[in-house]
């Protein structure tokens, strides 16, 4: 906090809960593209946390909204600071449970499932959207699972 040295009020940074996601359908990941995001970069969902609805109701929510799918089995994976604009990222995994891919067109510019085989270009290895696509693909394959990046 910041305390002002005239009326000692405190000022608290501002916080701004959200949830990103890695939706998964056996072999296959959900990636997406905004139109926000460096050029040819698929990464996870996110969306920020509405006041009165848990993170997991979050989850459901925005991936909906933003593809038109509907998911279950939603599960925490971890969380990384966010500082712009003032982020607490809540990294989940959840499973594909119906719907086909219908894009928000003023947030996905493109979205597509694609195999842990053959990844388009990911976002950098420093942020939890990387870390959860890698935690996935390392259980699928069998190889060690990525430690979170702090």
């Amino acid at each position: 906090a910041m305390q002002c040295p005239r009326c000692e009020l405190r000022h608290y940074p501002r916080l701004s809960p959200s949830m990103i996601v890695l939706v998964t359908r056996g072999d296959e990941i959900l990636l997406a593209r905004s139109p926000r995001f460096v050029s040819g970069i698929y990464s996870t969902l996110a969306g920020f946390v509405e006041a009165g609805e848990s993170v997991e109701q979050c989850v459901e929510r925005e991936v909906f909204e933003e593809v038109g799918i509907q998911v279950k089995n939603v599960q925490y994976l971890g969380s990384q600071g966010w500082p712009f604009p003032h982020s607490l990222m809540l990294g989940f995994h959840a499973e594909y449970a119906a719907g086909d891919i219908v894009m928000q067109p003023e947030e996905i510019e493109d979205a597509q499932w694609f195999s842990v085989h053959e990844l388009p270009p990911l976002p950098a290895s420093r942020s939890i959207a990387r870390y959860l696509i890698d935690v996935y693909v390392a259980r699928r394959l069998g190889m060690p699972e990525p430690v979170l990046p702090s």
